[in-house]
């Protein structure tokens, strides 16, 4: 599965390309400004991109009014297809937020409800009671996610509703060439339709990605060969920055060998999760760090450890929002990317990734640890790879058995010698890649 390969790159395509919230019913296009930012993309490294929601919407992308149409904020079809075309010219593969699990008000099936009533023929789309009523006093009650009515629940036990939703998706295909989908609240979803989808993406196009937005619990429930390939690593999300801010790297470390350790028990092994220190929904890690020189370590974490890796737009120059200002200052519009020191070494993290059978499908074993320094091995077939990070201000020496005399480190191609010790500069880390 190419994915497993590849280093993403998440869009926010309203916020990103700087639209009003409430949709005006302008049609501008403003998805075109990606294609100004596919250089930058390229010379990052990552060679996918997730959009977040882009279709016809109430307001924020995540209510949805229709699934054929881009939104008018954005532009039309016609420039969305532009985008892709040149997104897939440059190599870049492009996967869509499916929201499935709900609509917005807006949703032209939905009006019908609130129209016709009981002679809506959609009225079984949703699940509805014409004897109750909402907060938006509309004279009857609908099921919204999580209690929030702005976001009607579809009922997607209803045939006609996932045939409508799979229509939608060949026509994403057929139209844009889409490569996947990440499925809003993928927890949510009914597991009968997750299974459908699966089993509908694998007959539509060979290799078609699915990864699903799971919090909580076991991701086996939507990770396996009926439902989703992938899920969001929600569990080590905040794993990562308080290791850092807490200066407890046993933290993550117990957390990745929990997931994917040599235990017969370890929960993912040879699984690949969605892997992130920030998205659309949290507060940015340039923002949640409390020493800002963990910035350039965190992410040589995120592209050791076991996962497919994600970079928020902006975050990769250090770009700062805290949540507590609310979601629009997360979902900033940047008039052009920034390129430093910071993008530079993400640009390096996502070559060795990329090239390193280890780094995309390797095991996973702590070798060395303690409260501000880690090592640990990512192995697969014959290729071995430590990754080593230094979180503290002081140099420090590591004393291991190896296994062998030198290395190359992946980020700076320059050898290393495991004799006498290794040394770990002050805030610092290594792909050390072991001779055979």
């Amino acid at each position: 599965m190419w994915a497993y390969e590849s280093v993403f790159y998440q869009i926010y395509p309203l916020g990103f390309c700087g639209a009003p919230f409430e949709n005006d019913g302008n049609q501008k296009d403003r998805i075109l400004k990606v294609i100004e930012w596919i250089p930058h993309i390229k010379e990052l490294g990552a060679n996918a991109i997730y959009f977040s929601p882009l279709f016809e919407s109430d307001t924020h992308g995540y209510n949805t009014r229709d699934y054929t149409k881009i939104d008018c904020r954005l532009g039309s079809n016609e420039d969305f297809k532009q985008v892709c075309d040149k997104l897939h010219n440059a190599g870049i593969r492009v996967v869509l937020d499916g929201v499935f699990n709900h609509v917005g008000r807006g949703f032209w099936a939905f009006q019908d409800v609130l129209q016709n009533r009981e002679n809506s023929q959609y009225r079984d789309w949703f699940n509805i009671n014409f004897d109750g009523n909402s907060n938006y006093n509309d004279n009857l009650w609908y099921e919204g996610w999580e209690g929030n009515y702005d976001l009607v629940k579809l009922n997607l036990k209803n045939p006609e509703v996932t045939n409508h939703i799979f229509l939608a998706i060949k026509g994403w295909v057929e139209e844009f060439n889409i490569d996947g989908l990440r499925l809003d609240v993928a927890y949510c979803l009914d597991r009968e339709f997750l299974k459908n989808l699966r089993h509908f993406t694998d007959s539509l196009k060979e290799e078609f990605f699915i990864v699903g937005e799971v919090i909580h619990g076991d991701y086996n429930q939507w990770m396996n060969d009926e439902m989703c390939h992938s899920v969001t690593n929600y569990e080590c999300y905040k794993g990562l920055f308080s290791s850092f801010n807490s200066m407890n790297m046993f933290e993550i470390c117990h957390s990745l060998a929990r997931q994917f350790g040599p235990e017969t028990w370890t929960l993912y092994k040879g699984k690949h999760l969605l892997s992130f220190v920030d998205n659309h929904d949290v507060t940015r890690v340039a923002s949640i760090l409390e020493n800002e020189k963990h910035l350039p370590l965190i992410y040589a974490l995120l592209f050791g450890m076991p996962g497919i890796p994600c970079v928020y737009y902006g975050s990769e120059w250090g770009a700062k929002a805290h949540k507590s200002e609310g979601d629009p200052a997360l979902r900033a519009s940047y008039d052009k990317p920034e390129s430093g020191e910071l993008s530079k070494w993400i640009a390096s993290l996502a070559e060795a990734k990329k090239n390193s059978k280890a780094l995309n499908y390797g095991n996973y074993r702590n070798v060395l640890l303690t409260n501000h320094q880690c090592i640990f091995e990512r192995a697969y077939d014959d290729e071995r790879v430590l990754v080593a990070i230094n979180a503290s201000d002081e140099p420090y020496i590591a004393h291991f058995d190896a296994g062998c005399g030198m290395a190359e480190d992946l980020i700076s191609g320059k050898p290393h010698d495991f004799g006498g010790g290794s040394e770990l500069k002050p805030y610092s880390a290594a792909y050390w890649k072991m001779e055979k």
